[in-house]
């Protein structure tokens, strides 16, 4: 007879957790600081999602990492040639066993700068359109080679190398900590600092300061995201005559820090960050792309709408998204989640036509990030519960990003 296991929900995951740490719902509501009626509904069952604030809340009266509630994939889909890049791929580039024996590195000639640089352009675009199988097969090989061309050369060469290897390895811990995977992110920013400080691009530090802090916040780590963020936009803090690289870096940083400070529910800083990273972008008065990040006044309305969304400001959320502009200018990855912010907003005001419609529109921008982003996920999953049709769109959607009902 076989049988068949279905994956833990949050509630169980919250149940399970709560009875090791011999926890009553009420000792553990009080811990978190939240309503004992929101622990008991996700426990039953009746509420199958929560806010980010509320799973950070019970990950640290839990004292575990906020994926532990959340769940995450741990590999990526298997592609048609049948090879299966995992999360194992990754682990393996960011800490090679050949490394701790001393053995010799990979005897075949590493490529020439522009080829290495060439591939590094093209990992960025493949992650930022979330195309997350081909991360998993060619991240784990541009590490290899930054690697061994860095280890071939000298001079200016090498310190290139190297800045290509940094930000291999801040691609690697952003698409683990993707992944649930927040300890290997950890390691893999700690190999890109070490890297940036031997490259030939001081924004790279910086730029690993700005990983840092969103890995931070996936971990739960809501005042070291917000420290690490403003430490390293007080450092940069730009002047009239700055160039637009600049404002954008520091104004990344400083959503950074209003990412922490919304779930830490602080609304003035929030409002602070935000004025002050919308006055960059109006300084720079386009959008803009810099080490497969965006900024610019689009990516600050989107924000925005993002912060609303974790307030629970859900009516003021749909009016600010409905001013964004120029939504196309963002890569598809940050388009589908400012479509499923949306898609929270109007869930939140029980419009589930509307959920629906966005959610739709996030799968059709970015169809492969949407099988791994666990918000969308759980709202599937949330609004599959109350859809009484047998058929339908959303039941459809459920179906291809394989939820049960």
């Amino acid at each position: 007879m076989e049988l068949f296991h279905e994956e833990p929900g949050i509630g169980d995951r919250i149940a399970r957790l709560r009875a090791r740490r011999k926890l009553t719902q009420e000792g553990l509501a009080e811990r978190a600081g939240l309503s004992v009626d929101i622990v008991r509904k996700l426990e039953q069952g009746v509420r199958r999602t929560a806010r980010l604030s509320t799973l950070n809340a019970l990950a640290q009266a839990l004292d575990v990492e906020t994926s532990a509630l959340v769940g995450k994939p741990a590999t990526f889909e298997v592609r048609t040639d049948g090879e299966q890049p995992s999360v194992l791929a990754l682990r393996q580039a960011v800490s090679p066993v050949s490394e701790l024996l001393g053995e010799e590195p990979d005897p075949e000639n590493p490529p020439d700068i522009a080829t290495l640089r060439a591939s590094l352009r093209s990992t960025e675009r493949i992650r930022r359109e979330g195309r997350m199988a081909e991360i998993g097969a060619l991240l784990p090989q541009l590490i290899r080679d930054a690697k061994a061309v860095a280890h071939a050369s000298t001079g200016s060469t090498a310190a290139s190398a190297q800045s290509v290897l940094a930000e291999a390895y801040q691609i690697a811990a952003t698409t683990l900590a993707a992944l649930g995977k927040e300890d290997a992110a950890f390691t893999a920013l700690e190999r890109a600092r070490t890297a940036a400080a031997r490259g030939d691009d001081p924004h790279l530090e910086t730029m690993g300061f700005s990983s840092l802090a969103w890995v931070l916040t996936k971990q739960g780590r809501l005042t070291d995201a917000e420290r690490v963020a403003l430490s390293a936009a007080e450092r940069i803090e730009p002047g009239f005559r700055s160039p637009p690289v600049e404002l954008a870096l520091w104004g990344v940083l400083l959503l950074r820090a209003a990412t922490a400070a919304v779930r830490l529910e602080r609304r003035e800083t929030v409002r602070d960050l935000l004025a002050l990273a919308g006055a960059a972008a109006a300084r720079i008065g386009t959008d803009r792309i810099d080490y497969a990040t965006p900024f610019g006044p689009t990516n600050v309305g989107v924000a925005k709408v993002n912060f609303l969304v974790e307030m629970e400001d859900s009516a003021e959320a749909l009016r600010t998204a409905r001013t964004v502009p120029e939504l196309r200018a963002l890569p598809p990855t940050w388009r589908a989640r400012f479509h499923v912010d949306r898609a929270l907003a109007f869930a939140d005001l029980h419009q589930d036509d509307g959920a629906v419609a966005a959610l739709l529109t996030a799968e059709r921008t970015a169809p492969e990030w949407m099988r791994y982003h666990s918000t969308s996920l759980r709202l599937v999953s949330e609004l599959r519960v109350r859809e009484r049709r047998r058929t339908s769109p959303l039941v459809e959607l459920a179906d291809r990003l394989d939820l049960d009902a």
